[in-house]
């Protein structure tokens, strides 16, 4: 993200000032770094959840940057944690592929000086194909200042965004069941 210098592979930040001579200051003109998410109340909440990866690759990409937003603490150790660990699991028994997508609303305030907007919202669809093709789908949503995550059916989930976007939002395509 930094910079025209194109670097192949992401960069953990000691990686970009130590060897590639990057300063904070460079680095901050265009993405977070690790010292924004230093504010009480507030956790590197993981877009896609390092549990539901395989590899230990897969798992350490995770933790990038790109990949977080400030989620209020009570929620990602709470509600959401317990969707994420214990009910996706649940919920995709059987299926033989799960198609997650998971997202932010933008909200009112920042953290870091501007820099970095802390989302109203955090929300996740899931899409899920059994063994004859049978598809199911459903979706959460959590207000980022509440410790409660709401499940839905897919449809519900798209209705919801809609009006929280100000935009029609489509889910998987239409691939999959709304109800």
């Amino acid at each position: 993200l930094i910079g025209k210098n194109n670097l192949k592979e992401m960069e953990r930040e000691s990686v970009l000032v130590e060897q590639h001579k990057f300063t904070l200051d460079q680095i901050k003109q265009s993405q977070a770094v690790l010292n924004d998410y230093n504010v009480t109340g507030l956790d590197r909440g993981h877009l896609s959840p390092n549990g539901h990866q395989y590899s230990r690759e897969s798992k350490t990409a995770t933790f990038t940057l790109t990949n977080i937003v400030p989620q209020d603490s009570s929620l990602n150790k709470g509600q959401w944690n317990i969707y994420e660990s214990k009910k996706m699991p649940t919920k995709t028994k059987g299926c033989t592929t799960t198609y997650v997508i998971t997202g932010a609303v933008p909200g009112n305030t920042y953290i870091a000086e501007g820099r970095v907007n802390r989302p109203s919202h955090i929300w996740s669809a899931a899409c899920c194909e059994g063994d004859k093709k049978r598809k199911d789908a459903w979706g959460a949503i959590a207000e980022n200042d509440k410790n409660e995550v709401e499940e839905l059916s897919l449809g519900e989930l798209e209705k919801r965004l809609t009006k929280l976007y100000g935009g029609k939002v489509t889910l998987f395509n239409n691939a999959c069941p709304r109800q």
